[in-house]
């Protein structure tokens, strides 16, 4: 028998592993979230239940997903429990970190949409959200012009301190006083655009909220509608924060909470801790700047990231420390691992996308957004993730032979 263990985040401080209780977030008792101590806890775990299991001999390959939002504490706005999750893939990180850290634990890893690169903050700031942008430019380039013409309107209105509109624009729940607000209203927009892309599967799905089938064509729709681009932006955010169309207005502060992860932490306690890990080893400065992208100029760099984060956090981020210790782009001497990513995540290029040797395997899906392959069939699937699945349960089957070999030649 071959253990699977899919990784979608259910380690310390995510869900109800909460080693300190309701304080758990407190300072300093969140300093024990960290990657090394949640690879330590899933290597222990493993050891222990191939022992109570009586699987000793059992070869082990972990699954590296997203967070589920079913293990969230669900937030309140309107008589409405609002559950929106950050767009990270940490699942996918751990998956490949096991392998590279526990090779003695675990025989391989399919690392799906793991953005290890640019957590590690290698690569171009700008790259996140041109590739948002890149997907609704893909479907039609007029879509993209209409999005960045609706944040070039906001921004008029803005300059001129036109909160009162804005707030019946965007049908807010609170007016707006500050440039602060704005910047909120800034982020909370860009934030739905940032989910659509990366949920844009050819099919509705329902674990993020109300998802329809091809979210980027309905937004582009939307966008593309009638020549009143503020409402169009505002009913194109609605199909994330609004799907059911219960809320009669939108929470600006509520519904979004702007944290150290510039594509969003979602809410619950599951997005202090992505907030916390993104303040203290996970590297995510990225920015948009309407040049690159469609969306309003929104710097995050290491200056904003600490100050950010020596607020909230009391804590310094530490540049660099993915890349010393789980390898940045030196993977070369690592094996037994798939990376996967669709060509419409974007977080796609922030990951491996090209095959370092014949057990360090790229797998690219056409077509495919976040971690597609790790979805269960679906009968809208595209060709190429049925292809991608099968050559990945291949390459498993041959990991998991290789490893009985081994362990037969040892005893």
């Amino acid at each position: 028998m071959t253990q699977g263990l899919k990784n979608d985040s259910g380690q310390r401080y995510y869900g109800k592993s909460l080693p300190f209780g309701n304080v758990s977030f407190d300072i300093p008792q969140v300093g024990l979230l960290t990657v090394e101590q949640a690879l330590a806890d899933y290597a222990i775990m493993i050891t222990k239940l191939k022992q109570q299991l009586a699987a000793v001999a059992c070869p082990v390959i972990v699954f590296g997903g997203r967070h589920r939002p079913t293990s969230l504490t669900p937030v309140n706005i309107q008589g409405v429990d609002i559950e929106i999750v950050d767009s990270s893939n940490y699942g996918g990180m751990l998956s490949a970190y096991m392998r590279l850290r526990y090779p003695n634990i675990v025989a391989g890893a399919l690392a799906a949409s793991a953005p290890i690169l640019s957590t590690a903050g290698l690569g171009d700031s700008r790259q996140f959200f041109q590739d948002v942008t890149a997907d609704f430019e893909k479907f039609a380039p007029e879509c993209r012009d209409a999005v960045r013409g609706a944040f070039n309107r906001l921004k008029e209105l803005a300059d001129h301190k036109d909160y009162r509109r804005i707030q019946a624009g965007f049908s807010l729940c609170q007016p707006l006083s500050c440039e602060r607000d704005v910047h909120q209203l800034y982020g909370l927009l860009r934030n739905a655009f940032t989910l659509m892309a990366m949920l844009d599967y050819p099919y509705s799905t329902q674990f993020m909220g109300n998802m329809p089938a091809n979210p980027v064509k309905v937004a582009c729709g939307t966008m593309l509608r009638g020549p009143d681009l503020l409402a169009n932006l505002r009913d194109t955010a609605g199909i994330v924060y609004n799907s059911t169309g219960v809320l009669t207005c939108l929470d600006l502060y509520g519904l979004y909470v702007e944290c150290a992860d510039p594509t969003g932490c979602g809410l619950g306690f599951n997005s202090q801790a992505w907030d916390y890990q993104a303040c203290t080893e996970i590297e995510l400065c990225y920015e948009s700047n309407n040049v690159t992208d469609m969306f309003p100029p929104m710097p995050f760099t290491e200056a904003h990231r600490e100050a950010y984060c020596s607020k909230r956090w009391a804590v310094s981020p530490r540049p660099g420390w993915l890349r010393v210790q789980f390898w940045g782009e030196a993977l070369s001497a690592a094996s037994n691992i798939i990376f996967s990513n669709g060509d419409l995540d974007p977080w796609a290029n922030g990951g491996v996308r090209r095959s370092f040797s014949s057990s360090l395997i790229a797998l690219n899906i056409s077509g495919g957004a976040h971690h597609l392959d790790l979805r269960g069939s679906n009968e809208a699937d595209p060709e190429s993730v049925i292809s991608v699945r099968k050559k990945e349960a291949e390459i498993i089957a041959q990991w998991v032979e290789m490893e009985r070999s081994r362990s037969l030649k040892t005893l």
